[in-house]
């Protein structure tokens, strides 16, 4: 069947709502979850290093389990795969408060709630893509804002239900906070269904119209009821079984250059974020001061992902899109480089703003090229290929750089 033609507004506003949610919690909660890491080494008797695997695994299992999630989308579709993400994520923090040694969190705070995340995060991108056409990079621009939005919300609040409620009252909340995924996966309302309504409604219309005997309309009226009967004999037809992973794509050219750039980019991409605070510590910059260069990359990266987004949506640049986001990757490194220079704390304050700027259009553009280059149709099965390559980047690249 022809695809249904994206409304680019309406109910797909709802949609993007419940998409910036999605990507606040899902990029931003393995990151604010480092708030309790001080109270779970005191209790647990562990190191830095054992804490931080829980936003590691969450953060792999965010990408690994990009396959799973496209064969389970490809099956049941985004609302029901969406709903029991929301569930797992929530539980999985839930199970994690009542947890007695580290292995423990490894399983209920990392795989449960990493995988719950996970199964909310990739359906929600595939919804945005159906209900957005032209209004599309804008709207990924807008989805993707939720992430520094929530990590400069998340954090504060992690503090404030720690020193109240200690790690397991927060860890409680925190999970409680994660079942308004539940809610954004309520609203995913297949684009087809709503389609389908408004035929219905006025086929009903049309067919009270034609009881009425008014002549030869009547005649119409039976051939066209006669019609109407074959047709949903016909939509009765058995149909072909669906694709469960499409690795047909992996034929395209354009994929195949952007999973090995994209790759490339995530071995240090998340880099500055996770070693920018010791980093400045190690320098001399006292502790609060330090913490703050990480606001700052939130606080530009807010308004750099909508206004690249925006930009991306000019009729030409549109087509061209390709080139903006190889020209922000390009310029998210040479950021990198130039950090090297920067030697007292205004040398890093000037590299956090440039880095947020870089950091926030590679954020709105990322899925945005992703969707031009493989199409609506296939766009499920290749973010998940894409997300389970960036995976062992995600593993590999923070670890290396801190050797």
């Amino acid at each position: 069947p022809a695809p249904v033609k994206p409304p680019d507004g309406g109910w797909g506003w709802i949609v993007l709502l419940g998409c910036f949610v999605i990507t606040g919690f899902s990029y931003a909660f393995p990151k604010a979850v480092s708030v309790y890491f001080k109270e779970l080494m005191k209790d647990f008797h562990v190191g830095y290093s054992d804490t931080a695997w829980i936003s590691s695994i969450m953060l792999a299992m965010l990408y690994g389990t990009g396959p799973v999630c496209s064969i389970m989308v490809n099956q049941f579709g985004c609302r029901p795969v969406m709903l029991i993400g929301g569930l797992l994520a929530s539980s999985g923090m839930i199970l994690a408060s009542f947890t007695t040694n580290i292995i423990e969190l490894y399983l209920t705070a990392g795989v449960l709630t990493g995988l719950g995340m996970a199964l909310n995060f990739q359906p929600s991108l595939i919804m945005l893509g159906t209900y957005f056409d032209k209004r599309r990079p804008l709207a990924n621009g807008l989805a993707a804002a939720g992430s520094p939005v929530f990590l400069s919300s998340l954090s504060p609040l992690g503090q404030v239900l720690l020193e109240k409620f200690g790690w397991r009252g927060g860890f409680l909340i925190m999970g409680g906070l994660l079942l308004n995924c539940c809610t954004c996966g309520a609203v995913m309302r297949p684009l087809d269904m709503g389609m389908k309504r408004k035929m219905e409604k006025t086929q009903d219309k049309y067919e009270a119209k034609e009881m009425l005997p008014i002549g030869g309309k009547s005649e119409e009226g039976i051939s066209t009821t006669d019609g109407t009967k074959k047709a949903k004999k016909a939509k009765k037809k058995p149909k072909k079984g669906k694709k469960l992973l499409d690795f047909s794509i992996f034929s395209n050219r354009g994929f195949i250059i952007y999973t090995i750039s994209k790759f490339i980019l995530v071995l240090g991409l998340f880099v500055p974020p996770i070693l920018l605070v010791n980093y400045a510590k190690d320098t001399g910059v006292p502790d609060t001061e330090a913490a703050f260069l990480l606001s700052i990359i939130g606080f530009i990266d807010i308004f750099a992902r909508p206004a690249c987004g925006m930009v991306a949506g000019l009729k030409w640049v549109r087509p061209h899109v390709a080139y903006l986001f190889s020209f922000s990757m390009l310029f998210n490194g040479l950021t990198d480089i130039c950090s090297a220079r920067a030697s007292n704390y205004t040398g890093l304050v000037i590299f956090c703003v440039f880095f947020g700027i870089s950091y926030g259009m590679v954020g709105a553009l990322q899925f945005e090229v992703l969707m031009a280059i493989v199409g609506s149709q296939k766009f499920s099965s290749a973010i998940g290929l894409v997300l389970l390559i960036e995976a062992f980047a995600v593993l590999i690249g923070p670890p290396s750089a801190g050797r």
